[in-house]
């Protein structure tokens, strides 16, 4: 239930609006009906019209430039979304609260509420941990009775999104045992941000499959959060040669005798009336959720060996970034939660 309906355009601002995720914010948010955007930062990109780093831009925002941050452009906006490298938000947050009416992160920067996992997975302290509880966890499947009438979310990325969905029935419901869990999953190229790094060069990647972070990948810890139940979880991630996409194949034991349909069933119930969750017999695909904010997910049992299998699959751009922040603003502004957001994917 929604505290209050907004009749009004709702004025926008998108820190760090240059990379991937803001170029898809921006995407997004002209097809909004609720939605205005007024600010976009880009300190790299200061000056640069929108459509001229992106084309793809350029009907809806013709004569949009990237402008260098300036807290005080955000005095009085309805919904800020940050898209900055982690660690910049630690220090751009306490600059924008009181300025700005809500605040939606899509970095790592507030999403774990212990300060003392920041340094373990992270590599240094946080900034600014006094705000870590002020922050709701913006995932909306399991979090929504928290986001509403909420100003400051951390949504989560794609590969916690991922796994969590494709997980989440099995831990809540006691389907499985919480620890030992194992998760293998793979992203495409646009999920290491825009800079030009070696590791996503074109001769690198192309023709290409590697895993990497083995046995200490910074979102970890967060899988294990935002699952809660004391879940324990080895994850491990890879790069796949395409441009969007996150696909997890989930490993877990059951607690009890179990069977296929019922944990389809499951899986229906826990998600029954959810826009953006597909659950179905067929096993997920990328294609599948290209473009659109929809997570398509399955589950087996594997009487052979015992264990039981999750796959999760979604646009790691969308459902995974910023179409997840659009869903959480949504629900913040009191706005319907499918407003401006695709289920349908883009084929072929």
């Amino acid at each position: 239930m929604h505290l209050y309906r907004v009749d009004a355009v709702l004025s926008v601002g998108i820190i760090g609006a240059s990379g991937y995720t803001g170029a898809e914010l921006l995407r997004l948010c002209a097809q909004h009906p609720d939605f205005d955007v007024v600010y976009a930062t880009g300190d790299s990109q200061a000056g640069t019209l929108a459509a001229e780093l992106y084309p793809s831009l350029a009907a809806a925002y013709p004569g949009l430039r990237f402008e260098a941050l300036d807290v005080a452009r955000c005095d009085g906006l309805d919904v800020v979304f940050l898209c900055l490298p982690h660690g910049h938000s630690q220090d751009v947050v306490p600059q924008l609260r009181g300025r700005a009416k809500r605040l939606v992160d899509l970095a790592a920067d507030f999403r774990l509420k212990d300060p003392a996992l920041y340094p373990r997975w992270y590599g240094e302290a946080h900034t600014a941990p006094q705000l870590l509880d002020e922050f709701v966890y913006g995932l909306p499947e399991l979090f929504r009775h928290e986001l509403a009438g909420a100003s400051l979310v951390a949504a989560p990325g794609c590969y916690v999104t991922t796994s969590v969905l494709a997980l989440a029935p099995l831990v809540h419901n006691g389907l499985v045992e919480p620890t030992g869990i194992v998760v293998d999953a793979a992203s495409g190229v646009s999920g290491a941000g825009r800079t030009l790094k070696h590791t996503s060069h074109f001769c690198t990647v192309d023709e290409d499959f590697t895993a990497y972070g083995l046995l200490n990948h910074r979102h970890t810890p967060e899988i294990e959060q935002a699952l809660g139940h004391g879940a324990q979880v080895l994850f491990t991630p890879h790069l796949a040669p395409m441009n969007r996409g996150i696909l997890a194949t989930c490993y877990a034991r059951p607690t009890g005798p179990v069977r296929g349909a019922q944990l389809l069933d499951a899986y229906r119930e826990f998600y029954r009336g959810e826009p953006f969750v597909v659950v179905d017999e067929r096993s997920p695909s990328t294609k599948a959720t290209l473009g659109s904010n929809s997570a398509h997910l399955t589950v087996r049992f594997d009487e052979r060996t015992g264990w039981v299998v999750a796959i999760g699959a979604l646009d790691n751009l969308v459902k995974g970034a910023s179409g997840q922040a659009i869903q959480a603003a949504n629900l913040i502004c009191g706005l319907p939660e499918t407003a401006g957001l695709p289920v349908v994917g883009v084929y072929p």
